[in-house]
């Protein structure tokens, strides 16, 4: 992603960006009793982002985007409050964790059981995510088609 949109984009959705998000969870309640159960996730992940602070939104945003580019097959919901990411099986694969829900000094990106990652004696199971740049945004996306594939396997 060019530097240039990275820095719009951190300030939050764009107008494209939430009427695109919209039309989806509308296409999802209209497949019927499962598409209108991933479009109460996805609206629940959304409802959750947008009641962070500023720049946890800012992180929480650009995670969002990334996963489910990246990871289309996971399905967006709220575990504890905190966007995640399910696969088929209903299982949170990664969740984001933002600073602000337990005072915390950053936010986290967080691989669950369901992510399948071990594969050797030491493994990353979460991130911790202070400010997004193209970079972070890079490293995601490759990591997380690796992690993605593990996990729906």
């Amino acid at each position: 992603m060019p530097a240039s949109t990275a820095k719009a984009e951190s300030a939050g959705f764009s107008a494209e960006e939430r009427a695109a998000m919209k039309a989806r969870a509308a296409e999802l309640r209209a497949e019927g009793k499962k598409g209108a159960k991933k479009a109460q996730g996805l609206q629940a992940v959304l409802d959750s982002i947008a009641q962070m602070t500023a720049e946890d939104r800012a992180l929480a945003e650009r995670v969002h985007v990334t996963v489910t580019t990246t990871a289309p097959e996971l399905s967006p919901k709220t575990w504890y409050g905190m966007p995640a990411y399910a696969n088929a099986d209903a299982k949170i694969v990664v969740a984001f964790k933002n600073s602000g829900k337990f005072n915390l000094r950053y936010s986290t990106l967080e691989f669950q059981d369901a992510a399948n990652l071990d594969k050797d004696d030491l493994w990353p199971v979460s991130y911790a995510l202070q400010k997004w740049s193209p970079a972070v945004e890079k490293r995601g996306r490759e990591e997380g088609r690796q992690l993605v594939k593990a996990a729906i396997s």
